[in-house]
C-alpha cells in the first residue's frame, strides 16, 4: 500500500459467500479491504485525536460503539492498527500505512459526493463545516441556520478542533472550508484565505475584583494575579503567552482548562483573571479591562482549498458571507 495508491470502489466483492454492496467495501491497490467507510472515518479521527474520548465526542457517537468499530477494522486488515496505552492512543506504523490511505480514500468519496451534489444542485448536498472553539468574528450557528433556510435540503456538519487539524482537513478533503486562527499556524500550500479577520484581547476579572473598575491596564499590573488559561490547542493559548512574554509578565497560572465557557466560569467564581477576545469578554458580561498602551489582537480567517472549485453548498455559504 505504500507509494502511488489506486484506490476504486467495488461494485461488489464476495466475502465469506455473500455479495457485498458498492456503499460499504473499497479496493486498495487491487486488494480488498472488507471493511465499510464508517470504520475507516472512525479511526481517521481516533488517530488524529489520539483518544477514544474525544474521538467519540468529535463524532458524536459512544465511546464503546467506537472502540468497537475500530476493534472490527483491525480485525478486518488482520493487523493492530492503534497502540492503546494508559495516557493517549498512538498509531502503529501499519497504522499509518492505512491512516494515509484512509485519508485518500474518504478524500475521494468527499469528491464523488461534492460531484453528484453538483448535478443535483442545492435540492441536496453536504457542507463540511469546520471551526475553533475561540472563533467570534462570525456567528456561525447564525450562518448555518441562514443556510438552512435558504436550502433546507443541504445536509450541513460542524466539526470543532485545534486550528492544525482543521488545515489538515481543509488540506486532505475531511472538510470544505474551516474558521481558523493564523497567529501561530502556517498555512498548508493548497490551501487559500476566503477572508480575514482580526480580534483585540483584553483582560476580564470577576465583579468584586480589586481591578474591576479599571478602564485600561498594563500587562505587568497583572504580576500579582492568577490567571486561568485556556488551552485547547497552541492558537490561543500561544498567542496570550507570546503577548505576556513581549510585555515582560510572567504569570502565575492557576488553572488550565479546554472550554471557553469554564475560563469564563472560573473567573466570575472570583478563582483568577483571564485573557481573552473581546467578543468573548462582552458575552461573558464580567467586567473587562483594556490592556495598554496598544491592545493585542490576533488574526483569524476563513480557509478553503485553491486547487480545486468549492462544491455548491460550500459555494452557497460563501455567499451568506459575502451579503
Amino acid at each position: 500500500m505504500c507509494g502511488a495508491v489506486d484506490v476504486r470502489m467495488v461494485h461488489t466483492v464476495q466475502h465469506n459467500g455473500f455479495s457485498c454492496p458498492i456503499d460499504e467495501y473499497i479496493e486498495i491497490n487491487g486488494y480488498h479491504l472488507y471493511m465499510d467507510l464508517k470504520q475507516l472515518e472512525h479511526f481517521v479521527v481516533v488517530a488524529e485525536e489520539r483518544s477514544f474520548t474525544r474521538g467519540a465526542e468529535r463524532l458524536g457517537i459512544s465511546q464503546p460503539g467506537l472502540s468497537t468499530s475500530v476493534r472490527a477494522l483491525e480485525r478486518d486488515a488482520g493487523m493492530q492498527l492503534l497502540e492503546r496505552t494508559t495516557r493517549q492512543v498512538l498509531v502503529t506504523p501499519a497504522g499509518q500505512v492505512v491512516l494515509d490511505s484512509a485519508r485518500r480514500v474518504l478524500g475521494e468519496i468527499t469528491d464523488l459526493r461534492r460531484s453528484l451534489a453538483g448535478l443535483s444542485g442545492l435540492s441536496s448536498g453536504r457542507l463540511a463545516l469546520g471551526t475553533v472553539q475561540t472563533f467570534t468574528s462570525v456567528d456561525v450557528p447564525d450562518l448555518i441556520a441562514d443556510l438552512h433556510r435558504r436550502h433546507p435540503g443541504v445536509q450541513v456538519t460542524l466539526h470543532e478542533g485545534p486550528t492544525a487539524d482543521l488545515l489538515e482537513r481543509v488540506r486532505t478533503g475531511g472538510l470544505d472550508v474551516a474558521f481558523v486562527a493564523l497567529d501561530r499556524a502556517p498555512l498548508h500550500e493548497g490551501l487559500v484565505v476566503v477572508q480575514r479577520y482580526e480580534e483585540a484581547i483584553t483582560v476580564i476579572v470577576a465583579p468584586g475584583h480589586p481591578l474591576a473598575g479599571r478602564s485600561r491596564i498594563r500587562l505587568t499590573g497583572l504580576a500579582d494575579e492568577v490567571f486561568v488559561d485556556f488551552q485547547a490547542g497552541q492558537g490561543l493559548q500561544t498567542v496570550i503567552e507570546d503577548i505576556c512574554g513581549d510585555a515582560g509578565l510572567e504569570r502565575r497560572i492557576g488553572f488550565r482548562v479546554g472550554q471557553m465557557d469554564r475560563v469564563v466560569s472560573l473567573v466570575r467564581h472570583g478563582l483568577g483573571v483571564a485573557i481573552v477576545p473581546v467578543p468573548i469578554a462582552r458575552a461573558s458580561g464580567l467586567p473587562s479591562i483594556r490592556i495598554s498602551p496598544r491592545p493585542p489582537s490576533r488574526e483569524l480567517a476563513l480557509v478553503a482549498r485553491s486547487t480545486e472549485p468549492a462544491n455548491p453548498a460550500a459555494r452557497a455559504f460563501l455567499e451568506l458571507l459575502a451579503d
